[in-house]
């Protein structure tokens, strides 16, 4: 048992003061030895006092905060370790090519990420669900959390306006530390989702690919497809003479050699994006082994019902009361 405000307990021992007072009388009497003795008024005297010692007791603790401590229950269900990569460059802000195709007319590319990754989140009840945003930098917005509220809070304010470049290597080296200080519960996933790809230098693609494996987490990249843009899954593809890849080509051979799972996905619309997540979702539906928190149980109520009692028993045996003299 804790107490949200420990200091109130100082004040108990006042709940004892109704002992010390001396019982009140609306008669004097000129000679007490003419009276008889009364031990069932002195009984009912004493139980009185005890009603208000514990009536007092009760508010204060009431005002105490009385709760019990938060439990862990460890439980098995199915779900994952999640961590969203989310790119927040600005060409998330253009609409799908394609946006009436089973999504909302107009809707923007990072608009149509944020509705159906919410839908994502809430079908899946026992996963911890981290997220990361990049453009020019990685911003950490939440840890790997079972908060399905504060997720989804997080995931709905990505829609909001972006800024300019895809760093997409800062994104992958953010997303895989939310993992470091987390049990491995059997399953775990960075979900990358993004409409272009950066150049990454060789020592980030060596520490994401060693993360990854040291760390065991797969990879989903979403490439939500530019009008008229290359596929990724276009193997007939040859760069001109003496140019490079371009980098989506480069990022989808370089995830190809990592050691872990990889699966990579192309959406030029809303209804392939949701079809994108879909697939993930079923995929990612293994036995793990998660810890339930069981929130603790305030008494303050149940402290202020308790005194309230008392009162109330203490007003209706002062209203029963028998007086042996009428007044005059």
């Amino acid at each position: 048992m804790s107490f949200a405000n420990p200091l109130v307990l100082w004040l108990l021992p006042l709940a004892l003061l109704p002992l010390l007072l001396e019982r009140s009388h609306n008669r004097s009497y000129s000679w007490v030895a003419m009276l008889p003795s009364d031990p069932l008024s002195n009984i009912i005297a004493i139980f009185l006092k005890l009603l208000a010692v514990i009536a007092l007791t009760f508010i204060l603790l009431g005002l105490a905060s009385p709760q019990t401590p938060e439990q862990h229950v460890e439980k098995t269900g199915v779900g994952a370790q999640i961590a969203l990569v989310l790119d927040r460059s600005a060409s998330m802000d253009d609409p799908f090519s394609g946006a009436g195709i089973g999504g909302r007319v107009g809707e923007t590319k990072s608009a149509a990420a944020s509705r159906l990754i919410t839908d994502f989140i809430r079908q899946r009840e026992n996963d911890l669900v981290g997220l990361i945003t990049f453009s020019n930098s990685a911003m950490h917005v939440l840890p790997l959390t079972e908060n399905r509220e504060a997720v989804v809070a997080a995931v709905q304010a990505t829609a909001d306006n972006a800024l300019f470049q895809t760093n997409i290597g800062s994104g992958l080296t953010s997303g895989t530390s939310l993992f470091e200080k987390i049990p491995n519960s059997g399953s775990r996933a960075i979900i990358l989702i993004s409409d272009g790809a950066g150049r990454i230098s060789a020592d980030v693609q060596q520490k994401v690919r060693d993360w990854l494996d040291r760390m065991d987490i797969g990879l989903y990249w979403i490439v939500l497809k530019q009008p008229g843009g290359l596929s990724i899954f276009d193997e007939t593809f040859v760069p001109k003479e003496d140019e490079p890849l371009p980098p989506v080509i480069a990022l989808h051979e370089y995830f190809q050699t990592l050691k872990t799972p990889f699966n990579a996905y192309e959406a030029d619309d809303p209804g392939s994006l949701a079809k994108a997540i879909a697939d993930i979702n079923q995929k990612e539906k293994k036995p793990i082994i998660y810890l339930e928190k069981i929130p603790g149980k305030n008494y303050t109520q149940h402290c202020f019902m308790l005194a309230a009692l008392m009162i109330a028993l203490l007003l209706g045996v002062k209203y029963l009361e028998v007086r042996t003299w009428h007044s005059a």
